[in-house]
Parts: structure tokens; C-alpha cells; sequence
């Protein structure tokens, strides 16, 4: 399944009953991040709790892409989740640093890496 928004498309890939795997493309600021935010949702309305976003094919984020991973995060933990971010491009791994975000969600290489992370769900 594939959603579009204005400078932003994101596929879900269903891993298991407690995994997804969402692919994010383009720019995630204040148009867009609320597109993404609802998809997050739905992973953790339907009872995934492990969510990886491939970040490899994000050209840009801004603060508001930033609040919705702090949000996200907050969210799989408390109920005893995670969000795993995976191959960050330069410039929103650059943004990830800045803002400290890596000390609490900490990037990995690529897709495998996160979902081993995750515990071994590929």
C-alpha cells in the first residue's frame, strides 16, 4: 500500500503482527508530517509495536518530521515497542545529530540492521 501527500510518499510493509516497515520519501515538514503521523498510528492501532522507517530516500526534514519521531517513539515504548530508524540520509542524519535525537533513537545502516534491532523480524 502506498500513500501519497504533496513532496511525501510512504510505503507500509507489513512484517508480522508486531512489525512494519514504512519507506519514506521526500520531505517531511509541517505539510507532510501529519500524513505520516496518521500511517504511524494506524501500525500502532492495529497492534505493531516495532516500526522501522527507511529513511534512505528522504531528502529533508524539518522540526515538524522531528516531533512526529520524538512523538513515535514515546508511543511504541510506552507500550512497550520501539521505533527503529534505518539509513538516514546525510542531510537528516546531519538534523538527527543536531538535534540529539540519535541519543534516543539511535540510526541504523540499512532495513536489516533495524529489523534485527528489532528482534530478528526480516
Amino acid at each position: 500500500m502506498s500513500e501519497r501527500e504533496p513532496n511525501l510518499d510512504v510505503d507500509v510493509e507489513i512484517r508480522d503482527d508486531r512489525t512494519a516497515v514504512l519507506t519514506v520519501e521526500g520531505e517531511l515538514d509541517m505539510e507532510t508530517a501529519g500524513r505520516l503521523e496518521d500511517l504511524l498510528a494506524e501500525q500502532f492501532g492495529q497492534g505493531r509495536r516495532r516500526l522501522v522507517l527507511d529513511l534512505a530516500a528522504l531528502g529533508f526534514m524539518d522540526s515538524s518530521g522531528l516531533n512526529v519521531l520524538i512523538r513515535a517513539v514515546n508511543r511504541a515504548r510506552e507500550t512497550g515497542g520501539d521505533l527503529y530508524l534505518a539509513a538516514p540520509t546525510p542531510a537528516v542524519r546531519r538534523i538527527l545529530e543536531i538535534t540529539g535525537v540519535t541519543t534516543t533513537i539511535p540510526p541504523h545502516d540499512g532495513v536489516a540492521d533495524a529489523l534485527a534491532a528489532a528482534g530478528g523480524a526480516r
